[in-house]
């Protein structure tokens, strides 16, 4: 047996689908690189982005013929979409099979080795029917209605708070770093974002399993952790044990043959100043941030419900730069806003020019369902969203490019993670500050490119796993181009 699995969207969903992976492998399925020779089908969906959902759509609109050749083809559809909408999935692809959210990934297993995997493809479809007469919705805080499923056969599309306290399978992707999720969810409420609602309210999972876990990975061989959650640094706030996310760090930073700890997504408003001083004193944990601001303009901020100013905002971020000087910063940019006006996004401009970020990930805004941002006046034009979004990407690759160009010459500690994507001649790796760095191994001993090494078995290829010394000679739009100096860090 087959299965195919596409991934869509965050780390949260890459790791997700590890998870996934990893269901299938004790349930005893091989994986495919093709739809079409799976037995079953899994899309991990994203729904933060209209383009996202479109996307989706069109691969089940795909997978219709795929059905149609292979009746006996099982379609599941897990994500953010999948808890969103996912009731209405079946209505409008009756070619799914099955649909679980981010917050019952666990179901995947009771379906795959349970009833569901029979000629019956009709019985989750009657059990929501079931459902929908009998009227079992909850409404939460004013979110959208979700079912609570309570059929086994039927995953539930509200969040199990039970299963995040589980240790599912991992099929890890490649054998040098790793994600390790130390919470779920979000009490932010931005009024663009839909997580609150696809990946519930805020869950710390206790320290003592993220530390077992990343244990576990440490004997695996894995050089770097992402810890991951939707806003880190409110871990802690719901557990019994006296801990936050700064204290966490540090207990994370004993576990022996880690070398490098890098997280993700930080919230500006929660960023501390005890969290600025565990970043510089902690050794392995690695000079960079990604900190979203979203919008330059306070009146945008305070519309988006992003709890702080622009001058708050630069003011963590001036703390941070005085205690860890070789700090890279990234962000996150929205532009098209509701209510956004040219002075608006002039502001947004000139924190790009002022903040000097090392990179960012910008998108026009997106109608999502059940935000409040959706009945905002002054929904902005997408024509002048799309300018808008040109013109942050334009200004922000010069400022790229001329922070790349102040590392040429530079030696720079790169953890080498494998093939380059862009050129099977060479390796590729990041610096401390997540910079991509391509080079030419130094003899082809040292890379052996062996027939289906492709997918993360880096077997005797002796750079691949460790810190190497490289030597930058070239800065590039968004990579740096080097040579090895020596396989120790320097």
């Amino acid at each position: 047996m087959k299965f195919f699995l596409k991934t869509y969207g965050c780390q949260m969903n890459v790791h997700d689908s590890e998870k996934i992976a990893g269901i299938f492998s004790e349930s005893g399925y091989d994986r495919s690189d093709e739809a079409g020779d799976a037995d079953v089908v899994v899309l991990n969906t994203c729904s933060i982005r209209q383009k996202a959902e479109h996307k989706v759509f069109s691969d089940l609109g795909r997978l219709k013929t795929a059905k149609a050749r292979n009746p006996d083809l099982k379609i599941a559809v897990a994500g953010c979409i999948a808890q969103q909408i996912g009731s209405s999935l079946f209505k409008r692809f009756p070619i799914v099979d099955f649909v679980f959210g981010p917050g019952n990934i666990d179901s995947l297993g009771k379906w795959l080795n349970g009833n569901a995997i029979t000629k019956d493809e009709g019985r989750p479809r009657k059990v929501l029917k079931e459902l929908e007469r009998r009227g079992r919705w909850t409404r939460d805080e004013g979110r959208h209605s979700q079912f609570s499923i309570l059929d086994s056969q039927f995953s539930a599309l509200n969040d199990n708070p039970e299963y995040h306290l589980k240790t599912l399978p991992i099929n890890r992707e490649g054998r040098v770093k790793a994600w390790v999720s130390i919470m779920y969810g979000c009490d932010n409420f931005c009024a663009y974002c839909v997580v609150p609602y696809t990946r519930g309210r805020e869950r710390s999972r206790p320290s003592r399993d993220i530390c077992k876990e990343i244990q576990d990975i440490a004997k695996q061989g894995y050089k770097e952790i992402t810890l991951l959650g939707q806003n880190v640094n409110s871990y802690g706030k719901n557990l019994a044990e006296n801990i936050d996310f700064p204290e966490l760090l540090k207990v994370i930073h004993e576990v022996p043959g880690i070398e490098r700890i890098r997280f993700v997504t930080s919230h500006p408003r929660d960023l501390s100043e005890k969290l600025i001083k565990v970043m510089s004193d902690l050794p392995r944990v690695c000079e960079h941030l990604h900190l979203p601001i979203q919008s330059g303009a306070d009146k945008v901020l305070s519309l988006m419900n992003r709890g702080y100013s622009y001058e708050e905002y630069k003011g963590k971020i001036n703390t941070l730069r005085k205690a860890v000087p070789a700090v890279a910063i990234t962000t996150d940019i929205i532009t098209g806003f509701p209510g956004e006006t040219d002075e608006d996004f002039e502001c947004t401009a000139n924190a790009l020019k002022e903040m000097e970020y090392d990179g960012i990930f910008a998108f026009k805004y997106s109608k999502r369902p059940g935000t409040k941002a959706l009945d905002l006046p002054g929904h902005v034009d997408e024509k002048i969203k799309s300018q808008r979004l040109s013109a942050v990407l334009k200004l922000q690759e010069e400022i790229t490019f001329n922070k790349n160009k102040t590392l040429e010459g530079q030696i720079l500690e790169v953890l080498v993670e494998g093939p380059s994507a862009s050129d099977k001649d060479k390796l590729t790796g990041r610096t401390r500050t997540n910079k991509i760095v391509n080079f030419h191994p130094v003899s082809s001993n040292e890379f052996v490119l062996k027939k289906g090494d492709s997918n993360g078995v880096y077997g005797d290829r002796e750079l691949i796993g460790k810190l190497v010394n490289i030597k930058i000679l070239e800065a590039k739009m968004h990579s740096l181009l080097g040579e090895v100096e020596s396989s120790e860090s320097p």
